[in-house]
């Protein structure tokens, strides 16, 4: 097979085990937050959280050794990032101290590394919300920036900020590449779907069942989309950033946004 190099937008149908609560004649089991079905189990879908604690989780605020001692909530199967801070007219604002006492957590960050995956997670908005999901995570590498999945609401005023203006919308490969995925993205308070697949170079973005997004992380395309994009900067001599062949999944704590999380869950490939 051809190897993908182009950078797409694809909207597409349903990549063969996708729908990670469906069995394979297409009728979906009682879907229950953060557990597995029989289908799940016999593909090697794992649970990243077990909506009840932080076990598997650790904060990058501690060096990655604990998990962080505030700013998570858990709560009824919902994991919950707090803000310190509000948004109000595109401008950082105070909330009222008591609130804020309660964020300031950081990001939480996955204890295990992995290589191959198909990772799925429901995220529900707020308005003006800001968040991402990171992956290939390393503490120690480039500063412990990585590639993200956009999670963000087009009312935060990052929205517009980036390359050229779109690549750091939704769905998107945060500051590199745009997904155009508004047209999926569920009104705020409902719940959706992201989706990453990664396999060897070729990695891509599903929202809500639509592929919106492929890349090839190490292409010529790719290093030239870096060489324009905020991580530029933390290249070095033999040493190319987005192409670490393993790391972490994080969860973001942009400081200023209330998101919520569950049904995390992944399947090594």
């Amino acid at each position: 097979m051809k190897r993908i190099t182009v950078f797409s937008v694809v909207a597409a149908g349903a990549l063969a085990g996708f729908c990670a609560n469906c069995c394979s004649g297409g009728a979906c089991e009682a879907a229950v937050p953060n557990t597995l079905s029989a289908a799940e189990k016999a593909a090697g879908w794992q649970l990243l959280w077990d909506g009840k604690t932080l076990d598997g989780w650790v904060g990058e605020k501690n060096g990655c050794k604990t998990p962080p001692e505030k700013g998570w909530k858990i709560e009824k199967g919902v994991l919950t990032v707090l803000p310190r801070k509000g948004i109000k007219d595109g401008k950082w604002v105070d909330i009222p101290k008591e609130q804020a006492a309660l964020g300031g957590g950081g990001d939480l960050v996955t204890a295990k590394d992995y290589r191959d995956f198909e990772l799925s997670v429901d995220f529900r908005l707020t308005k003006a919300a800001n968040s991402g999901i990171k992956y290939f995570y390393n503490k120690d590498k480039f500063k412990g920036t990585c590639e993200e999945y956009q999670i963000l609401d087009e009312a935060h005023p990052d929205s517009t900020k980036g390359r050229d203006g779109k690549c750091r919308r939704v769905a998107s490969l945060y500051d590199m590449m745009p997904a155009n995925a508004e047209p999926y993205v569920k009104p705020l308070g409902q719940w959706n779907t992201a989706k990453i697949v990664s396999k060897g170079t070729h990695v891509e973005h599903w929202l809500n069942g639509t592929k919106v997004l492929e890349y090839e992380r190490g292409s010529a395309e790719f290093r030239a989309i870096v060489a324009q994009s905020k991580y530029a900067k933390e290249e070095k001599p033999g040493e190319h950033w987005g192409e670490a062949p393993t790391g972490r999944i994080k969860l973001q704590d942009h400081s200023d946004s209330t998101v919520s999380f569950r049904n995390l869950k992944i399947r090594e490939l």
